[in-house]
């Protein structure tokens, strides 16, 4: 699938959060523990929008799908200053599930990262949710580590990006 997502806008950091709290509840009525029902506010995500840190992808009926991407991920990764580009709030709204969105909107944040000269695309999920581990082993991630939120447990992966830098080299903005 060939996706050209778009920065989101201010306009669009309404719909991103209400596609998450859909999510959350989606997710929460199958007993799948990621996203923790009310977990991020509204203002984060306004705030992440204006950061530049959002890309979307529409259809007729709205968001289909968006993917967050950073340069850096202190929070998880601590100060690992590896040249790579980090994947997060990956969403596909339930009426494109299956049609392999989330798949095309890594591999388009992959582009990305190659683009940039980072060596490593890694993202997270979950230690307590084995099917996202799955998903993502499916789509070259491995796992790197593990690290210890309050509450839960965190999965680190990573893959190589193709025609990156090689380690110690520092990657160009994205």
């Amino acid at each position: 699938m060939d996706v050209h997502p778009q920065q989101a806008t201010a306009a669009d950091a309404t719909a991103i959060h209400a596609l998450r709290r859909s999510l959350e509840d989606w997710m929460a009525t199958r007993g799948i523990d990621q996203w923790p029902v009310g977990s991020v506010p509204a203002e984060r995500i306004a705030a992440q929008v204006a950061d530049g840190q959002w890309w979307v992808v529409r259809d007729d009926d709205g968001l289909r799908g968006v993917v967050r991407v950073v340069a850096t991920d202190p929070e998880y990764w601590g100060d690992d200053d590896a040249p790579a580009l980090y994947v997060h709030g990956l969403m596909v709204a339930r009426r494109a599930a299956g049609t392999g969105l989330g798949r095309a909107l890594v591999e388009w944040v992959g582009e990305r990262a190659r683009a940039a000269g980072a060596t490593w695309l890694r993202l997270d999920h979950r230690a307590s949710n084995p099917h996202l581990d799955d998903v993502y082993r499916s789509w070259g991630f491995e796992p790197v580590g593990v690290t210890d939120r309050p509450g839960f447990a965190v999965v680190l992966m990573q893959r190589p990006v193709h025609g990156g830098t090689a380690p110690g080299d520092v990657p160009s903005s994205p």
